[in-house]
């Protein structure tokens, strides 16, 4: 009885909160306070148990890549599709697909995890599986060093039951083996890029260095790794076969997510894995969730470019073969400290039609040092986007926004998009 009164009150709140438009953590939290186990004992029953991705850049991305590979396979997936990363964002999740019994079908969890909570979680969701993509400079007025970053993930993945996947091209990660020292459980497993393809790369991963003592390990042999590369398409080796795989945005940082989750899927599944299932996959996999995603803009299209920090900003910008025909830049304040931008490089645009948000004035003036062309400042989004609407066609239809996660939010509503849950 108690179990279902905590789920009709977190079903409730839920109710009332998306009513009013916002407080997606909210519900989690009540249903906590009232059924205190409720996630250890809702995920007790998935058979292929639980796998945390972890990572500075691409979690959203990955998560949804290994959520869609199981899904080809037949296993139903539960994940947190909307970001919401800390325990009470996953218990709302959870609430959305939850009976009034306590009772929620799904075979495996994929669940994108905020490196800060990710022990906590661990010890309340016992994961079987953790990836770790990647260990880059992010949001230093929160975590201070990246070095930290990496010993929350590190210490998140020896709570592994059975595997760690890890990024063999990230200098902080790659060292999960040191930490295991002669433990056996769980085993570390790589993905990667070729030498060839880093070497081709202009900015390369842009992972952060490790500055501690101790050399780094020699270059092993990564379960998933990029072969080859350009735009949209990939070459994939997963256990020695090459896959040709059509990924879901263009970048190499979107190859080498679909490499990660490869590796992942290959563990989860282990001999039930199917090659051909996963090139399907990825040929009809929509892009997460705001990253490379094309929404209709009147007779035109928007296609949004997401970005969080420098690297996450300077990989897409990599990512462009030409320079757009037209561009928007929105930054606002759910970006807090923006000195990072003086790192990236922005010789990938010739001009930039509207920098927008209420960071406008300082990008413009990075774009201005960098020599970038600015059409128009306009700290108001709604405005901004009256601005890039009244342009001309370009050629190929497409105008391209880099936004951050806010502003990505306020542009779609404004276009008339619903939330992801809405969508979903």
């Amino acid at each position: 009885m108690r179990r279902f009164s905590a789920i009709l009150l977190g079903r409730l709140a839920r109710f009332l909160t998306r009513l009013r438009g916002g407080g997606s953590a909210f519900p989690g939290y009540l249903v906590r306070k009232a059924w205190p186990r409720f996630i250890e004992d809702v995920s007790a029953q998935w058979g292929h148990g639980v796998v945390f991705v972890l990572g500075s850049n691409g979690k959203s991305t990955t998560t949804h890549m290994i959520s869609e590979l199981l899904r080809a396979h037949g296993l139903r997936v539960f994940t947190n599709p909307t970001g919401a990363n800390l325990p009470q964002g996953i218990a709302s999740a959870m609430l959305a697909e939850v009976s009034l019994a306590g009772r929620l079908p799904a075979d495996v969890a994929v669940l994108e995890v905020d490196e800060a909570f990710a022990v906590d979680l661990a010890r309340l969701l016992s994961p079987r599986t953790v990836l770790m993509l990647n260990c880059q400079v992010d949001q230093l007025y929160r975590f201070y060093e990246t070095e930290r970053v990496a010993d929350m993930m590190l210490d998140a993945a020896l709570m592994a039951g059975e595997h760690i996947v890890t990024n063999r091209e990230d200098p902080l990660l790659s060292k999960a083996g040191d930490r295991l020292g002669s433990r056996s459980v769980p085993d570390v497993t790589f993905f990667g890029v070729s030498e060839a393809v880093l070497a081709a790369s202009r900015h390369g991963l842009l992972n952060a260095p490790d500055f501690r003592a101790g050399s780094r390990p020699e270059r092993t042999a990564a379960l998933a790794e990029v072969r080859s590369f350009g735009g949209r398409e990939a070459t994939l080796a997963v256990a020695g076969e090459e896959l040709h795989v059509v990924l879901p945005a263009r970048g190499l940082h979107y190859a080498l997510d679909a490499a990660a989750a490869s590796a992942t899927a290959r563990l989860v599944l282990g001999d039930a894995f199917d090659e051909t299932a996963v090139v399907n996959a990825f040929a009809n996999m929509r892009p997460a969730y705001g990253r490379g995603e094309i929404v209709p803009f009147g007779d035109e299209s928007v296609e949004f470019i997401m970005f969080k920090n420098g690297p996450s900003l300077q990989l897409n910008l990599d990512s462009l073969a030409a320079p757009p025909r037209q561009v928007m830049f929105a930054l606002d304040e759910g970006t807090p400290d923006i000195s990072w931008i003086y790192d990236v490089a922005f010789d990938a645009l010739d001009h930039v039609d509207v920098v927008t948000g209420e960071k406008a004035w300082q990008v413009a003036l990075r774009l201005a040092y960098a020599g970038v062309p600015v059409g128009a400042v306009e700290p108001d989004l709604e405005k901004a986007i009256e601005l890039m609407r009244k342009l001309p066609a370009p050629e190929d239809d497409r105008k391209l926004w880099f936004v951050n996660y806010e502003q990505m939010m306020l542009a779609r509503k404004h276009l008339g998009f619903p939330d992801l849950e809405t969508r979903l």
